[in-house]
This record gives C-alpha cells, structure tokens and sequence, in this order.
C-alpha cells in the first residue's frame, strides 16, 4: 500500500526591495513550475517577500506587514487556485488588533485559506563584529503566536514550523501527538558570521524532529547574499525515519521536489516504536 503525494519546498532568493509585491514575480514562477512537475502541496521560506529586516533595529517597519485578508495574500492564495496546488506562504502579518506576527497562511488548491499559524518562539541573538554577525532582533517585531494548530487538507494531517520554532523538540512532539504527519518549516536561515559551523549543523533539528516523532519534514530556507547576510538555501525534504531524501543547493534559486508515501509513516512508526515507549510519568519536569 502507498499514499504518496509530491510536495516542494520554493527556495527563493535574496530580496533587494521592501515592496512585498515585488516578489509575486518570483512565487508565479515558482508556482508555474511546480504545476509543471505535478507538485500537489508547496511551502515557501520564512518572510520570503521581504528583506530579512529583523537583523537590524528601526522604527519605520510597518510596510514589511499586510493584512491575512488584503490584497497581496489574496493575490497569492489566487495563485494556488490558479494552480490547483495547496501551498503555504509565509509572511509579515498586522491584524486588525495591531498586533504583528511572523506568520505562514496555509491554503488549499481552490484558494480557500485552511488557517494561520504564528511563530511562537521569537529569538534575539546577539551581534558580533565578524563579517556577517549581523545578530537578530526579532523580539523587537514580532509577537509570539499563541497556538500549535494542526492543519488537514485532504485527510493529510500537517503542521507548519517557523524557522527558530525547529530548535525547540517540544512543539514538534506536540504536532506528532496531534496526528500531523508532515511538519513544514519555512526558514530564513543564514551563515551569520561563522559559515563553517553553521553550514554543518544546518541538517541536524530537521532530521532530528522527523526522526523523533516519526514525521516528514519539508524545510524551505532562502538562498543568496542579501546585503551582508549569506542565506545557505539546503532547503530539504526529510522523510519519518530522519532520512535526506532531497537537497536543493546552496547558490541559486530552485523548486526541491520530492514524492513522499504518508502510509510510509504509520509504518515507520511501528519499527521504532517511540508512542509506546514514551514514559509521560517521567516528563512532568518538561512542561512545568
């Protein structure tokens, strides 16, 4: 038996202007190609329509967010209709409270918006004085997101994780128990100022999220020099058992694509059986 359905992860490039609109160029592309190749669900990067503006501090920042409901996500989720392919965009959100959130709208192949999912770890690092130690200020945006909602499209159960969310093994653990079986990550992730270490370690929380909860992991990360951030792309499909089963590379733009078998997931859960070994007894630390 197999149930296989063919995602890709949308590995743009660096963004060189602060009008989002300026990359609807960029996601039709992408879009047209995955109706080429027969894609069915396709995620995009982390804010992939701006600038990774949250590597430096600055008052004027309202122009990075629009509205779930406005005319640009409209725009993009009309792609997917166009297409007929379900897709996650993510994006700078304002809602109508005034609160600003580093979000992802996911949507179905008619347009119609499945749900929102926002951030909910927000990191701040430090700068340093080594070229590209640009650091990160993204408390100073965004608000965390309060939920970890699994989304189903067509009986798939998926649940979506935002960049520094993939470090954190609790929030994937609590996906898995809510019966997602892919997790997608869009990422914006780049070499700051130490590009060996970084580029090593890159793989590890997706693999390691994919393989401790039994999930498929499809990781989309930007690609390119933008200003002085390099972006590694390595955007990735992981399959259950922590497996590689695609890579894109690290200089260009590119549509990684990959067929993965969800039936593969019950049984690879089976062979290594972390739901019945688990010991929540001993896990009360974790939450409190």
């Amino acid at each position: 038996m197999s149930n296989l359905l063919k995602v890709a992860a949308a590995q743009t490039g660096p963004v060189m202007t602060e009008d989002p609109e300026a990359m609807l160029p960029a996601a039709i592309a992408m879009m047209e190609e995955a109706a080429k190749r027969n894609v069915a669900f396709v995620t995009f990067s982390e804010l992939f329509m701006t600038p990774f503006f949250p590597n430096k501090l600055r008052q004027d920042f309202d122009h990075f967010f629009v509205e779930a409901d406005g005319p640009l996500m409209k725009k993009l989720c009309g792609l997917s209709r166009q297409h007929g392919i379900a897709t996650i965009w993510p994006f700078g959100e304002r809602t109508a409270a005034g609160g600003y959130f580093n979000s992802a709208l996911a949507c179905d192949e008619r347009g119609e918006v499945l749900g929102i999912y926002r951030k909910t770890h927000i990191p701040a690092y430090f700068p340093d004085e080594i070229q590209g130690g640009t650091g990160s200020y993204e408390r100073m945006y965004f608000t965390p997101g309060p939920a970890l909602p699994v989304f189903e499209w067509r009986g798939v159960r998926f649940g979506i994780q935002i960049c520094y969310d993939r470090l954190f093994p609790e929030p994937s653990r609590v996906l898995a128990l809510k019966g997602a079986e892919i997790i997608f990550m869009p990422i914006c992730y780049s070499t700051y100022s130490d590009p060996g270490h970084r580029g090593t370690i890159w793989d590890v929380p997706l693999r390691s999220r994919a393989y401790e909860n039994g999930v498929y992991v499809v990781a989309a990360n930007r690609v390119g020099q933008e200003g002085i951030r390099s972006h590694l792309g390595r955007s990735m499909v992981v399959d259950a058992t922590g497996a590689i089963m695609a890579e894109a590379g690290n200089a260009k733009e590119e549509l990684l694509v990959a067929e993965i078998d969800l039936d593969k997931v019950r049984g690879d859960r089976k062979k290594v059986p972390w739901w019945r070994d688990r010991r929540i007894d001993l896990y009360k630390p974790v939450v409190e």
